[in-house]
C-alpha cells in the first residue's frame, strides 16, 4: 500500500524550533495519506528519510528563476477561442505589446499558447498553432529575455517554440497526447510542466470521475516524472501541475486546492494554474471569466500559504501586489 505525506504548511507566526523549511514555508507536522485508511498527523521528523528529502531539498532554478520566492507567469492566448481573452491577441504586434506590459506588470515569465484547451475545445492542427505562436514568441525574445512558456500538447510546436526563443514547454497533457515531446524537450535540455488532464478538451468535463482526486492524480504525475526522467529530462528541470479546471468538478478543484502541498513530495517545483476558472465564478457568482479577477487573487494567496512557486495567471498586476502584500506580512520581504 502506498503511503503518502502532505506537509501541514504554514507562513505566519513564530516558527517552532526543529520546524523545516518548504520554501518560504515551514512545517513540523505531516498529514499520513493511504487509501482506504484514515488519514493521520504525525510530528514531520517521523516520516522516513527519503520522503522528508523530496519536501525540504531547495528547487533549483527553473528557465534562469530562482524559486526562494513565488513567480508569476503571465497568460498570453493567442486564440480565437479562448475561455476568458479569445480573440484578443491573435495580431503578433498586440500579442507582443501585451506581454511586454505584463512583464513591466512583474510577470516572471509569459505562457503562450495557440490551442485553447477550454472545456469543449477543438484540436488545432499543427501548422495553425505554430503559424499563431512561433512568430509572436521571435518578437518578444527580440524585445526582452524575460523567459517565455510554449503552451503545447504537439511536439511539433514545442519544437518551432524552443527554435524561436521558447524557454520551457507547458504540456497539459503531461506528454500522454504527443509521446515525442519528451524526445523534443530532453534534447532541447529544456525545463516541462507536467499537468494532470483527465480526458480530451472537447470532453473532458463530461462526468469526470476519480476514486480518490487527490491520490489519483498524484500518482499520474508521478508515473509522468518517471517518464520523463527515463526520457533524459532530470528531476530538476520538472514542474507539476494538479490541472485546476481539467476533468474535475467543482468539489475535485477544492480538495486539490485544500490539498495542494501534498504535491511538494514529488521532489518537483508546483504550478498553479486556477485563474479565472469557471469554478471561480460559480463560487463567487462571476459568470463572465473577466469578473473573476478577485476571487483569482484569493486562489493564488492560498497557493502561496502551501508553497506553490508559479502562478499561472491573467491579471499579473493585482496577483503580483496581493502577493507582495502577503509576502511582507509573512516577513518575506
Amino acid at each position: 500500500m502506498t503511503t503518502y505525506y502532505r506537509p501541514i504548511l504554514q507562513m505566519f507566526g513564530p516558527k517552532p524550533a526543529g520546524a523545516l523549511a518548504l520554501g518560504w514555508c515551514w512545517f513540523d507536522q505531516v498529514e499520513v495519506l493511504a487509501r482506504n485508511a484514515a488519514p493521520q498527523i504525525v510530528p514531520a521528523r517521523a516520516i522516513p528519510a527519503a520522503a522528508l528529502d523530496r519536501l525540504t531539498t531547495p528547487r533549483a532554478q527553473i528557465a534562469g528563476m530562482t524559486l526562494t520566492t513565488p513567480r508569476i507567469m503571465g497568460i498570453l492566448n493567442v486564440t480565437p477561442d479562448s475561455f476568458s481573452d479569445g480573440g484578443l491577441f491573435t495580431d503578433p504586434d498586440a500579442a507582443c505589446t501585451h506581454a511586454l506590459g505584463m512583464v513591466r506588470a512583474g510577470a516572471d515569465i509569459i505562457d503562450i499558447g495557440g490551442e485553447s484547451t477550454r472545456p469543449g475545445a477543438q484540436t488545432v492542427d499543427h501548422v495553425d498553432e505554430i503559424a499563431r505562436t512561433a512568430p509572436v514568441i521571435a518578437a518578444i525574445r527580440a524585445s526582452s529575455d524575460t523567459p517565455i512558456s510554449i503552451d503545447t500538447r504537439k511536439s511539433q510546436v514545442a519544437a518551432a517554440a524552443l527554435h524561436a526563443g521558447a524557454t520551457m514547454v507547458n504540456d497539459v497533457s503531461a506528454m500522454t497526447y504527443d509521446p515525442a515531446m519528451a524526445k523534443i524537450t530532453a534534447a532541447a535540455g529544456a525545463p516541462i510542466c507536467l499537468m494532470h488532464a483527465s480526458g480530451d478538451p472537447a470532453t473532458m468535463q463530461n462526468d469526470p470521475a476519480y476514486d480518490n482526486v487527490l491520490l489519483d492524480v498524484y500518482d499520474f504525475l508521478a508515473a509522468q516524472i518517471s517518464t520523463a526522467t527515463a526520457s533524459g529530462i532530470n528531476r530538476d528541470r520538472i514542474i507539476v501541475d494538479p490541472g485546476i479546471g481539467f476533468g474535475k468538478t467543482l468539489a475535485h478543484n477544492l480538495t486539490l486546492l485544500r490539498g495542494l502541498s501534498l504535491f511538494h513530495g514529488l521532489g518537483c517545483a508546483v504550478l498553479l494554474g486556477a485563474s479565472r476558472k469557471r469554478f471561480i465564478g460559480t463560487l463567487g457568482s462571476a459568470p463572465q471569466a473577466r469578473d473573476r479577477t478577485a476571487g483569482s487573487v484569493a486562489v493564488a494567496l492560498h497557493a502561496i500559504t502551501q508553497g506553490v512557486q508559479i502562478l499561472r495567471v491573467h491579471d499579473t498586476v493585482e496577483t503580483q501586489q496581493a502577493m507582495h502584500l502577503q509576502m511582507a506580512m509573512a516577513d518575506q520581504i
